[in-house]
């Protein structure tokens, strides 16, 4: 598979692994339209490339990925088309992903916020640097969290853990996140690389079929959910980005202060 048509994510090949880095650290990683662009292909591109068969997720420099580009939710929110189409690449995004049946580990190098954090959780082994944070801050913008934040999170930790984390946007570190089941692990970082490669050869001793089946049959039921649960999701936060609370948020955020929610 040819991967270098992207430009803001980079690929590595260490025999049968193929190591996936979204690669804007200037920026933590954040999500800009261009990215956000290459992640509804990223999967299915993935999936079919004849060379791998394990993926590596991670971010380049301090952070995992901090989520939306301020700028590019800007420009969401000034121009609806832009937005509608991000809303579209947003269900295949992580419809694909589970498409994909090769394990996806996810080297979780540093905080992973909003979209970020739904993709670290949707990965299979979740391993993470105890001092990253994790939360889906999604209603601290005025926003919904319809971008499959809703669909994992009580997955993985049950409905009132969901809520509580979900409905205040508040993040938690990669401890608290291991001791409740949100992520698998969380080591010190100077052992990150070493426990995510211990992991890659375990994943790496077993029939290569078999694995990418059983993923696949594990997967089944999550992807009816989440076809159903982001149709809802993403319908709300196409709503929740027409309020005067979001525009609101935005520009708080450019200005560096507390947005005043009004409720409208």
């Amino acid at each position: 598979m040819d991967f270098s048509g992207y430009r803001n994510i980079l690929f590595e090949r260490n025999g049968r692994v193929l190591t996936v880095t979204f690669n804007r650290p200037d920026k933590l990683n954040a999500f800009n339209q261009e990215l956000h662009r290459e992640m509804a292909t990223l999967f299915a591109d993935v999936s079919h490339d004849p060379d791998s068969d394990i993926v590596v997720l991670t971010g380049a420099g301090r952070a995992f990925s901090a989520g939306g580009d301020l700028a590019f939710l800007e420009e969401c929110q000034r121009n609806p088309p832009v937005f509608y189409e991000t809303l579209r690449e947003a269900r295949t995004i992580i419809m694909s992903m589970l498409d994909c049946d090769k394990p996806i580990v996810c080297r979780l190098n540093g905080d992973a916020v909003g979209l970020g954090a739904t993709l670290a959780l949707f990965c299979d082994i979740i391993i993470a640097a105890d001092t990253a944070r994790i939360g889906d801050p999604h209603v601290r913008v005025g926003a919904v969290a319809g971008d499959g934040g809703a669909v994992i999170w009580p997955q993985l930790i049950g409905y009132a853990r969901a809520k509580q984390y979900l409905l205040t946007g508040e993040l938690l570190d990669a401890r608290q996140a291991a001791a409740m089941g949100l992520i698998n692990f969380a080591v010190p970082a100077d052992d990150l690389d070493k426990t995510v490669a211990d992991w890659i050869a375990r994943l790496s001793k077993g029939a290569p079929r078999a694995v990418r089946w059983t993923k696949a049959t594990v997967n089944a039921g999550l992807k009816q959910l989440a076809a159903s649960v982001m149709d809802t999701g993403l319908a709300y936060e196409g709503l929740s980005a027409r309020t005067e609370d979001h525009a609101e948020a935005l520009k708080a955020m450019r200005e560096k202060r507390k947005p005043n929610f009004t409720g409208r």
